[in-house]
Protein backbone atom coordinates (compact mmCIF):
# COMPACT_ATOMS: atom_id res chain seq x y z
CA UNK A 1 0.00 0.00 0.00
CA UNK A 2 2.66 2.11 0.93
CA UNK A 3 3.75 2.43 -3.14
CA UNK A 4 0.45 4.06 -4.09
CA UNK A 5 1.07 7.44 -4.46
CA UNK A 6 -2.27 9.77 -4.19
CA UNK A 7 -2.03 13.50 -5.18
CA UNK A 8 -2.24 16.48 -3.06
CA UNK A 9 -6.06 17.22 -3.74
CA UNK A 10 -7.23 13.28 -3.09
CA UNK A 11 -4.93 13.43 0.19
CA UNK A 12 -6.59 16.35 1.64
CA UNK A 13 -9.49 15.48 0.69
CA UNK A 14 -9.57 12.30 2.11
CA UNK A 15 -7.56 13.35 4.79
CA UNK A 16 -10.93 15.70 5.87
CA UNK A 17 -13.39 12.30 5.01
CA UNK A 18 -11.27 10.49 7.52
CA UNK A 19 -11.96 13.50 10.11
CA UNK A 20 -15.23 13.75 9.45
CA UNK A 21 -15.88 9.75 9.75
CA UNK A 22 -14.33 9.81 13.25
CA UNK A 23 -16.53 13.38 14.70
CA UNK A 24 -19.36 11.55 13.21
CA UNK A 25 -18.27 8.57 15.23
CA UNK A 26 -17.46 10.55 18.25
CA UNK A 27 -21.17 12.34 18.29
CA UNK A 28 -23.35 8.77 17.41
CA UNK A 29 -21.56 7.58 20.42
CA UNK A 30 -22.29 10.98 22.37
CA UNK A 31 -25.86 10.28 21.23
CA UNK A 32 -26.11 6.34 22.22
CA UNK A 33 -24.44 7.14 25.57
CA UNK A 34 -26.08 10.39 26.45
CA UNK A 35 -22.31 11.52 27.69
CA UNK A 36 -19.68 13.58 26.30
CA UNK A 37 -17.12 12.37 28.53
CA UNK A 38 -17.25 8.61 28.94
CA UNK A 39 -14.00 7.87 30.59
CA UNK A 40 -11.20 9.46 31.67
CA UNK A 41 -9.59 9.40 28.30
CA UNK A 42 -12.19 11.74 26.78
CA UNK A 43 -11.58 14.66 29.95
CA UNK A 44 -9.70 13.55 33.03
CA UNK A 45 -10.41 16.78 35.15
CA UNK A 46 -14.54 16.24 34.53
CA UNK A 47 -14.24 12.54 34.42
CA UNK A 48 -13.19 12.33 38.04
CA UNK A 49 -14.81 15.45 39.31
CA UNK A 50 -18.17 13.90 38.54
CA UNK A 51 -17.55 10.35 39.78
CA UNK A 52 -16.55 11.75 43.07
CA UNK A 53 -19.51 13.78 43.04
CA UNK A 54 -21.74 10.85 42.22
CA UNK A 55 -19.87 8.82 44.50
CA UNK A 56 -20.67 11.53 47.65
CA UNK A 57 -24.67 11.31 46.33
CA UNK A 58 -24.54 8.17 46.74
CA UNK A 59 -23.01 7.83 50.39
CA UNK A 60 -25.91 10.05 51.01
CA UNK A 61 -28.42 8.12 49.39
CA UNK A 62 -27.44 5.19 51.51
CA UNK A 63 -28.12 7.59 54.71
CA UNK A 64 -31.28 8.39 53.43
CA UNK A 65 -32.73 4.86 54.37
CA UNK A 66 -31.41 5.39 58.48
CA UNK A 67 -32.93 8.82 58.14
CA UNK A 68 -35.90 7.16 57.12
CA UNK A 69 -36.11 4.36 59.43
CA UNK A 70 -35.36 6.83 62.29
CA UNK A 71 -38.44 8.85 61.18
CA UNK A 72 -40.88 5.84 61.34
CA UNK A 73 -39.37 4.35 65.20
CA UNK A 74 -40.45 8.40 66.32
CA UNK A 75 -43.12 8.06 64.73
CA UNK A 76 -44.47 4.75 66.13
CA UNK A 77 -43.01 5.93 69.37
CA UNK A 78 -45.46 8.81 69.33
CA UNK A 79 -48.01 6.74 67.92
CA UNK A 80 -47.62 4.79 71.31
CA UNK A 81 -47.49 7.66 73.59
CA UNK A 82 -50.88 9.26 72.43
CA UNK A 83 -52.40 5.73 72.93
CA UNK A 84 -50.70 5.74 76.47
CA UNK A 85 -52.07 9.23 76.79
CA UNK A 86 -55.54 7.83 76.41
CA UNK A 87 -55.26 4.68 78.57
CA UNK A 88 -53.86 7.17 81.55
CA UNK A 89 -57.08 9.38 80.74
CA UNK A 90 -58.91 6.16 81.32
CA UNK A 91 -57.52 5.21 84.45
CA UNK A 92 -58.08 8.77 85.69
CA UNK A 93 -62.24 8.19 84.92
CA UNK A 94 -62.05 4.87 86.56
CA UNK A 95 -60.57 6.24 90.04
CA UNK A 96 -62.40 9.26 89.81
CA UNK A 97 -65.38 7.18 89.59
CA UNK A 98 -64.21 4.50 92.39
CA UNK A 99 -63.85 7.68 94.70
CA UNK A 100 -67.68 8.83 94.34
CA UNK A 101 -68.57 5.22 95.45
CA UNK A 102 -68.42 5.11 99.23
CA UNK A 103 -65.57 4.26 101.15
CA UNK A 104 -65.03 1.05 103.04
CA UNK A 105 -67.49 1.26 106.09
CA UNK A 106 -66.80 -0.29 109.19
CA UNK A 107 -65.41 2.25 111.26
CA UNK A 108 -64.30 2.65 115.38
CA UNK A 109 -65.69 6.31 115.88
CA UNK A 110 -65.37 8.61 119.21
CA UNK A 111 -68.77 9.23 121.06
CA UNK A 112 -67.22 9.43 124.37
CA UNK A 113 -69.20 12.62 126.41
CA UNK A 114 -66.35 13.06 128.46
CA UNK A 115 -63.61 13.79 125.97
CA UNK A 116 -62.21 17.12 124.96
CA UNK A 117 -63.17 17.75 121.36
CA UNK A 118 -60.42 16.94 119.52
CA UNK A 119 -57.55 19.11 117.01
CA UNK A 120 -55.07 17.76 115.61
CA UNK A 121 -52.87 19.88 118.14
CA UNK A 122 -54.73 17.93 121.31
CA UNK A 123 -51.53 16.67 123.24
CA UNK A 124 -51.76 13.06 124.23
CA UNK A 125 -50.14 13.95 128.35
CA UNK A 126 -51.77 17.49 129.01
CA UNK A 127 -55.38 17.50 127.57
CA UNK A 128 -56.21 13.72 127.59
CA UNK A 129 -54.03 12.26 130.60
CA UNK A 130 -51.99 10.04 128.76
CA UNK A 131 -48.65 9.26 130.57
CA UNK A 132 -45.09 9.23 128.87
CA UNK A 133 -44.06 5.27 128.26
CA UNK A 134 -48.60 4.49 128.12
CA UNK A 135 -49.13 2.50 124.62
CA UNK A 136 -52.00 2.86 122.31
CA UNK A 137 -52.30 -0.14 119.48
CA UNK A 138 -54.33 -0.66 116.63
CA UNK A 139 -54.76 -3.28 115.00
CA UNK A 140 -56.85 -4.94 111.18
CA UNK A 141 -56.28 -8.74 112.36
CA UNK A 142 -53.31 -9.67 110.60
CA UNK A 143 -50.81 -6.29 111.75
CA UNK A 144 -50.57 -4.51 114.50
CA UNK A 145 -49.31 -0.28 115.15
CA UNK A 146 -47.96 0.14 118.51
CA UNK A 147 -48.40 3.78 119.48
CA UNK A 148 -45.68 5.01 122.32
CA UNK A 149 -47.38 8.11 124.27
CA UNK A 150 -43.93 10.53 124.62
CA UNK A 151 -43.41 13.80 124.15
CA UNK A 152 -44.55 16.81 122.30
CA UNK A 153 -42.56 16.79 118.96
CA UNK A 154 -41.53 13.53 119.71
CA UNK A 155 -42.99 11.81 116.30
CA UNK A 156 -40.24 10.69 113.92
CA UNK A 157 -42.45 8.50 111.81
CA UNK A 158 -42.94 4.55 111.89
CA UNK A 159 -40.56 1.92 111.83
CA UNK A 160 -40.61 -1.67 110.97
CA UNK A 161 -42.20 -0.72 107.39
CA UNK A 162 -43.16 -3.60 105.29
CA UNK A 163 -43.60 -5.63 108.62
CA UNK A 164 -46.39 -7.16 110.31
CA UNK A 165 -45.21 -5.28 113.58
CA UNK A 166 -44.76 -1.52 113.45
CA UNK A 167 -44.03 1.38 116.01
CA UNK A 168 -43.85 4.63 116.56
CA UNK A 169 -43.96 7.69 119.64
CA UNK A 170 -46.65 9.83 119.39
CA UNK A 171 -47.12 13.20 121.40
CA UNK A 172 -50.32 14.04 119.48
CA UNK A 173 -53.69 13.40 118.16
CA UNK A 174 -52.22 14.60 114.60
CA UNK A 175 -48.60 12.12 115.03
CA UNK A 176 -51.77 8.98 115.41
CA UNK A 177 -53.47 10.21 112.35
CA UNK A 178 -49.50 10.69 110.82
CA UNK A 179 -48.72 7.20 112.11
CA UNK A 180 -51.83 5.16 111.24
CA UNK A 181 -52.00 6.90 107.76
CA UNK A 182 -48.81 6.08 106.94
CA UNK A 183 -48.80 2.05 107.20
CA UNK A 184 -51.58 2.22 104.97
CA UNK A 185 -48.94 0.72 101.81
CA UNK A 186 -48.15 -2.86 100.86
CA UNK A 187 -49.31 -5.87 101.90
CA UNK A 188 -47.53 -6.20 104.91
CA UNK A 189 -48.72 -3.18 106.58
CA UNK A 190 -51.66 -2.15 108.79
CA UNK A 191 -55.12 -2.08 106.79
CA UNK A 192 -56.56 0.93 108.75
CA UNK A 193 -57.18 4.69 108.48
CA UNK A 194 -57.40 7.36 110.99
CA UNK A 195 -59.23 10.42 110.35
CA UNK A 196 -61.12 13.79 112.73
CA UNK A 197 -64.45 13.99 112.26
CA UNK A 198 -66.05 17.28 111.45
CA UNK A 199 -67.11 17.61 115.49
CA UNK A 200 -63.44 16.73 116.50
CA UNK A 201 -63.92 12.93 117.22
CA UNK A 202 -61.15 10.44 116.11
CA UNK A 203 -62.13 8.06 113.35
CA UNK A 204 -60.59 4.80 113.15
CA UNK A 205 -61.29 2.93 109.61
CA UNK A 206 -60.94 -0.26 108.06
CA UNK A 207 -59.86 -0.95 105.10
CA UNK A 208 -61.38 -3.88 103.07
CA UNK A 209 -63.52 -6.44 105.07
CA UNK A 210 -60.69 -6.82 107.65
CA UNK A 211 -61.77 -5.51 111.45
CA UNK A 212 -59.94 -3.04 112.73
CA UNK A 213 -58.98 -2.89 116.47
CA UNK A 214 -57.52 -0.14 119.46
CA UNK A 215 -56.79 -0.35 122.47
CA UNK A 216 -54.51 1.01 125.41
CA UNK A 217 -52.41 -0.06 127.83
CA UNK A 218 -53.71 1.62 130.82
CA UNK A 219 -56.95 0.64 132.41
CA UNK A 220 -57.52 3.84 134.25
CA UNK A 221 -60.49 5.98 132.65
CA UNK A 222 -58.67 9.11 131.14
CA UNK A 223 -55.81 6.85 129.64
CA UNK A 224 -58.19 4.05 128.59
CA UNK A 225 -60.05 4.62 125.07
CA UNK A 226 -62.18 7.00 126.30
CA UNK A 227 -59.71 9.39 126.84
CA UNK A 228 -59.66 9.47 122.90
CA UNK A 229 -63.57 10.08 122.88
CA UNK A 230 -64.33 5.91 122.41
CA UNK A 231 -66.61 4.67 124.91
CA UNK A 232 -66.52 0.53 125.30
CA UNK A 233 -68.37 -1.84 126.49
CA UNK A 234 -68.03 -1.98 130.23
CA UNK A 235 -65.34 0.24 130.43
CA UNK A 236 -63.01 -2.20 128.16
CA UNK A 237 -60.43 -0.58 127.28
CA UNK A 238 -60.33 -2.14 123.51
CA UNK A 239 -62.73 -1.46 120.63
CA UNK A 240 -63.03 -3.18 117.50
CA UNK A 241 -65.28 -2.93 114.28
CA UNK A 242 -65.02 -5.33 111.39
CA UNK A 243 -65.48 -3.20 107.98
CA UNK A 244 -67.35 -4.40 104.79
CA UNK A 245 -65.36 -3.71 101.79
CA UNK A 246 -67.35 -1.70 98.67
CA UNK A 247 -68.05 -3.88 95.86
CA UNK A 248 -67.87 -1.58 93.57
CA UNK A 249 -64.34 -0.12 94.25
CA UNK A 250 -62.88 -3.40 94.35
CA UNK A 251 -64.08 -4.07 90.93
CA UNK A 252 -63.01 -0.50 89.78
CA UNK A 253 -59.61 -1.21 91.56
CA UNK A 254 -59.62 -4.43 89.69
CA UNK A 255 -60.08 -2.70 86.18
CA UNK A 256 -57.53 -0.16 86.90
CA UNK A 257 -55.13 -2.63 87.43
CA UNK A 258 -55.94 -4.08 83.52
CA UNK A 259 -55.20 -0.45 82.46
CA UNK A 260 -51.87 -0.70 84.11
CA UNK A 261 -50.96 -4.35 82.47
CA UNK A 262 -52.67 -2.69 78.78
CA UNK A 263 -50.11 0.41 79.70
CA UNK A 264 -47.35 -2.15 80.15
CA UNK A 265 -48.15 -3.88 76.82
CA UNK A 266 -48.70 -0.86 74.61
CA UNK A 267 -45.09 0.78 75.61
CA UNK A 268 -43.87 -3.13 74.68
CA UNK A 269 -45.41 -2.62 71.18
CA UNK A 270 -44.24 0.58 69.86
CA UNK A 271 -41.23 0.11 68.55
CA UNK A 272 -40.17 0.22 64.89
CA UNK A 273 -37.90 -2.46 62.72
CA UNK A 274 -36.23 -3.63 65.87
CA UNK A 275 -35.99 -0.14 68.24
CA UNK A 276 -38.26 0.96 70.38
CA UNK A 277 -38.19 4.13 72.45
CA UNK A 278 -41.19 3.78 74.29
CA UNK A 279 -38.51 0.84 76.32
CA UNK A 280 -35.53 2.30 76.66
CA UNK A 281 -33.68 2.14 73.32
CA UNK A 282 -32.00 4.94 72.27
CA UNK A 283 -31.12 5.38 68.50
CA UNK A 284 -28.36 7.33 66.64
CA UNK A 285 -29.91 9.09 63.37
CA UNK A 286 -26.68 9.98 60.85
CA UNK A 287 -26.99 12.88 58.55
CA UNK A 288 -23.47 13.30 56.78
CA UNK A 289 -20.67 10.86 55.21
CA UNK A 290 -18.13 11.53 57.29
CA UNK A 291 -16.67 10.33 60.37
CA UNK A 292 -15.14 11.28 63.82
CA UNK A 293 -15.53 15.13 64.56
CA UNK A 294 -16.84 15.71 61.00
CA UNK A 295 -19.88 13.31 61.32
CA UNK A 296 -23.42 14.81 61.59
CA UNK A 297 -25.88 13.12 63.93
CA UNK A 298 -28.52 13.49 66.18
CA UNK A 299 -29.23 10.93 69.49
CA UNK A 300 -32.57 10.42 70.59
CA UNK A 301 -32.80 8.68 74.22
CA UNK A 302 -35.49 6.49 74.54
CA UNK A 303 -37.94 6.47 77.86
CA UNK A 304 -39.53 3.82 79.62
CA UNK A 305 -43.59 4.49 79.39
CA UNK A 306 -44.31 1.18 80.98
CA UNK A 307 -47.13 1.90 84.16
CA UNK A 308 -43.96 1.54 86.23
CA UNK A 309 -41.62 3.72 84.37
CA UNK A 310 -44.30 6.38 84.44
CA UNK A 311 -44.32 6.14 87.99
CA UNK A 312 -48.15 5.00 88.57
CA UNK A 313 -48.59 2.02 90.97
CA UNK A 314 -51.15 -0.59 90.74
CA UNK A 315 -54.36 0.28 92.81
CA UNK A 316 -53.77 0.26 96.86
CA UNK A 317 -56.01 -1.68 98.91
CA UNK A 318 -58.66 -2.11 96.20
CA UNK A 319 -59.51 1.40 96.58
CA UNK A 320 -61.40 1.15 99.85
CA UNK A 321 -60.01 4.41 100.91
CA UNK A 322 -60.07 8.10 99.49
CA UNK A 323 -56.64 8.33 100.45
CA UNK A 324 -55.55 5.18 98.17
CA UNK A 325 -57.58 6.79 95.22
CA UNK A 326 -56.21 10.36 95.49
CA UNK A 327 -52.70 9.01 95.55
CA UNK A 328 -53.60 6.64 92.28
CA UNK A 329 -55.30 10.06 91.05
CA UNK A 330 -51.86 12.12 91.63
CA UNK A 331 -49.51 9.94 89.91
CA UNK A 332 -51.83 9.58 87.06
CA UNK A 333 -51.37 13.51 86.84
CA UNK A 334 -47.76 13.64 87.01
CA UNK A 335 -47.76 10.74 84.30
CA UNK A 336 -49.55 12.83 81.75
CA UNK A 337 -47.17 15.22 82.72
CA UNK A 338 -44.32 13.56 81.79
CA UNK A 339 -46.45 11.80 78.25
CA UNK A 340 -47.19 15.41 77.10
CA UNK A 341 -42.90 16.76 78.14
CA UNK A 342 -41.98 13.39 75.73
CA UNK A 343 -44.37 14.01 73.04
CA UNK A 344 -43.69 17.50 72.82
CA UNK A 345 -39.48 16.53 72.61
CA UNK A 346 -40.31 13.51 70.25
CA UNK A 347 -42.07 16.02 68.19
CA UNK A 348 -38.85 19.10 68.11
CA UNK A 349 -36.59 15.55 67.10
CA UNK A 350 -38.92 14.51 64.25
CA UNK A 351 -38.80 17.87 62.94
CA UNK A 352 -35.21 17.90 63.04
CA UNK A 353 -35.01 14.65 61.49
CA UNK A 354 -37.82 15.70 58.59
CA UNK A 355 -35.69 18.78 58.43
CA UNK A 356 -32.38 16.97 57.60
CA UNK A 357 -33.91 14.46 55.46
CA UNK A 358 -35.88 16.68 52.67
CA UNK A 359 -31.99 18.75 52.75
CA UNK A 360 -29.97 15.58 51.80
CA UNK A 361 -32.61 14.56 49.46
CA UNK A 362 -31.66 18.75 47.80
CA UNK A 363 -27.74 18.18 48.50
CA UNK A 364 -28.08 14.40 46.30
CA UNK A 365 -29.98 16.51 43.68
CA UNK A 366 -27.24 19.14 43.87
CA UNK A 367 -24.85 16.91 43.46
CA UNK A 368 -26.20 14.49 40.66
CA UNK A 369 -26.78 17.85 38.55
CA UNK A 370 -23.70 18.99 39.33
CA UNK A 371 -21.51 15.55 38.02
CA UNK A 372 -24.43 15.47 34.80
CA UNK A 373 -23.90 18.64 33.89
CA UNK A 374 -19.84 17.79 33.17
CA UNK A 375 -20.35 14.54 31.56
CA UNK A 376 -23.62 14.39 30.07
CA UNK A 377 -23.92 15.61 26.21
CA UNK A 378 -26.55 18.34 25.02
CA UNK A 379 -28.69 15.56 22.61
CA UNK A 380 -29.98 18.65 20.67
CA UNK A 381 -26.53 19.89 20.42
CA UNK A 382 -25.14 16.48 18.74
CA UNK A 383 -27.80 15.92 16.84
CA UNK A 384 -27.37 19.17 15.03
CA UNK A 385 -23.53 18.26 15.02
CA UNK A 386 -24.77 14.80 13.49
CA UNK A 387 -26.19 16.00 10.78
CA UNK A 388 -23.92 18.92 9.65
CA UNK A 389 -21.08 16.32 10.00
CA UNK A 390 -23.10 13.99 7.75
CA UNK A 391 -23.62 17.16 5.21
CA UNK A 392 -20.26 17.80 5.65
CA UNK A 393 -19.05 13.71 4.42
CA UNK A 394 -21.27 14.19 1.86
CA UNK A 395 -19.38 17.08 0.51
CA UNK A 396 -15.58 15.26 0.96
CA UNK A 397 -16.79 12.84 -1.03
CA UNK A 398 -18.05 14.71 -3.70
CA UNK A 399 -14.84 16.60 -3.51
CA UNK A 400 -12.63 13.49 -3.30
CA UNK A 401 -14.64 11.79 -6.32
CA UNK A 402 -13.71 15.90 -8.37
CA UNK A 403 -10.23 15.39 -7.45
CA UNK A 404 -10.06 11.96 -8.93
CA UNK A 405 -11.46 13.25 -11.91
CA UNK A 406 -9.29 15.57 -12.13
CA UNK A 407 -6.12 13.36 -11.99
CA UNK A 408 -8.04 11.01 -14.74
CA UNK A 409 -8.47 13.59 -16.78
CA UNK A 410 -4.15 13.68 -17.31
CA UNK A 411 -4.69 10.15 -18.58
CA UNK A 412 -6.28 11.92 -21.74
CA UNK A 413 -3.71 13.62 -23.02
CA UNK A 414 -1.89 10.10 -23.44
Amino acid sequence: MSSIVLSKGIRNNLLQLQNTAANIATTQSRLATGKKVNSALDNPANFFTSSSLNDRAGDLGDLLDGIGNAIQTINAANNGITSITNLVKSAQSTAKQAIQSAPTTGRLTGTGTSAATLTSSTSLTTSLGFTAGDTITVGDGTNTLTLTVGAAGSYAGVTGGGTATQTATVGSVQDILDAVNATTSGAANLKATAALTSDGKLQIGSVGSNAVSLQTNNTATNASVAALGFVGANGATALSATGTANATRNTLSAQFDQILTQIDQLAKDSGYNGKNLLSGDSIKVVFNEKTGTNQNSLSISGVDDSATGLGINRSKNSFQTDKNINDSLTELTNSLTTLRTQSSSLGSNLSVVQARQDFTKQTINTLKTGADNLVLADQNEEAANLLALQTRQQLSQTALSLANQADQGVLRLF
